[in-house]
């Protein structure tokens, strides 16, 4: 069987107008014999709304009913769908998870897809249904209902892609792919045609809100390629793939910024093997998530100074923790706001020498001053003011030819 399965996202399917255009989408892969299977996340807002109930029930809200809750938001997209597709002659329904079944493994609110049944649904295919499948959701071992987390609903279909051989994995969202650049914040940037799993994974991590990315790693560990299109504009998306794939001359494919960091130093700490840890245990005990980490090492190689960033929302939190720390000794500690991380990113990096050279520069030759560095194989990130962080996006994107 050629087999295809579209996702649909909150966006797509959040008004009865929009579910009307997407269930044409659908008609016209069948028309191309595909069998095709549906995954729809809630209607925008949906989901939210459902979480605010739960928390105007008790601020302690069960784990496993919230995700009976949330659910439910899921159930009632797929049936509009389904209802659409019966309205228009074509054989469909929606199917929940434990129908199925899919079957997940870890915790409640962040569970992941481990087994997928596929029976049913292929004798449903066979007899030239379009199963409309909930995102989002599967069962445990116990037959209670999980959630797959935020993003969850891309994690199902790239699952269900895998477990069905599918031809295609498509992504529509309401945006027309991945940009080389935020478009809402340079006008310049440009949709990428071709991008890396590696690639896209930095770039989700560092804020782009196409995919998160878990999907994107199950797409990767999967070797699912994705293209991710809008729905409501008839033009090709972004795919994403191996690299082996691609065939790209640029060395950088796309640059981040984020604008809600803080920079954390703590100077003349003692240095001692286990210093770091001491700092960073109790950080991570309290869910605070440690970005870029810089360690310098004093004049009297007895002290050394520790910078990391973290969420601006998280400063008070992180305030606290380190001045009740009694196994650390510093003599300063030092908070900054304001700042951006600007980060560009691209597998042509690997094999291309002085592109880190040129980061700099254009940098410095805008008067930008650069608080911390941090390199990975394909990415180089630079910590600056937050003001500057228009003026580096230009430079940077125009230096590295993504205009």
């Amino acid at each position: 069987m050629k087999i295809v399965v579209l996702k649909f996202g909150g966006t797509s399917v959040g008004t009865i107008e929009k579910i009307k255009k997407i269930a044409e989408i659908i008609k016209n892969f069948k028309k191309k014999k595909y069998k095709v299977i549906v995954v729809s996340s809630a209607m925008s807002g949906v989901t939210n709304e459902l979480i605010k109930k739960s928390s105007e029930i008790s601020g302690n809200f069960s784990d496993s009913e919230h995700d009976v809750l949330v659910s439910s938001g899921e159930q009632i997209a797929c049936s509009l769908i389904a209802g659409r597709l019966i309205h228009k002659k074509f054989k469909s329904r929606s199917w929940t998870s434990w129908q199925i079944p899919i079957i997940t493994v870890g915790s409640h609110k962040n569970s992941r897809i481990n087994l997928i049944y596929k029976k049913r649904i292929i004798r449903y295919l066979r007899d030239g249904g379009i199963p409309i499948i909930t995102g989002f959701q599967g069962i445990n071992n116990e037959n209670r209902i999980t959630t797959i987390g935020r993003g969850g609903s891309d994690a199902s279909a790239i699952m269900l892609a895998k477990f069905f051989k599918a031809e295609k994995c498509i992504i529509y969202t309401d945006v027309e792919g991945v940009y080389t650049t935020d478009p809402n914040k340079l006008k310049k940037a440009k949709k990428i045609k071709v991008i890396s799993y590696e690639e896209m994974l930095e770039m989700a991590s560092l804020g782009a809100k196409v995919m998160q990315p878990v999907s994107i790693q199950d797409a990767r560990l999967n070797r699912i390629d994705i293209e991710v299109k809008s729905s409501f504009k008839k033009k090709s998306g972004t795919l994403i793939t191996k690299r082996s794939n691609i065939i790209n001359n640029k060395i950088v494919t796309g640059i981040s910024s984020t604008q809600n960091d803080s920079k954390v130093s703590l100077i003349g700490v003692k240095d001692k093997p286990g210093v770091a840890a001491a700092i960073f245990k109790p950080l991570s005990r309290n869910l605070i998530n440690v970005d870029m980490v810089v360690q310098n090492i004093s004049a009297n190689g007895k002290e050394t100074d520790l910078t990391f960033t973290i969420k601006t929302e998280d400063l008070s939190k992180t305030k606290k923790i380190i001045e009740e720390n009694k196994t650390i000794n510093y003599r300063k500690l030092i908070f900054e706001k304001g700042v951006s991380k600007i980060s560009i990113i691209g597998v042509g990096m690997i094999t291309t020498p002085g592109v880190t050279y040129r980061m700099f520069q254009t940098l410095a030759n805008k008067k930008i001053n650069i608080k911390v560095i941090s390199t990975s194989e394909i990415k180089i990130s630079v910590l600056i003011d937050k003001k500057n962080t228009q003026n580096a996006l230009i430079a940077l994107h125009k230096e590295f030819k993504l205009d």
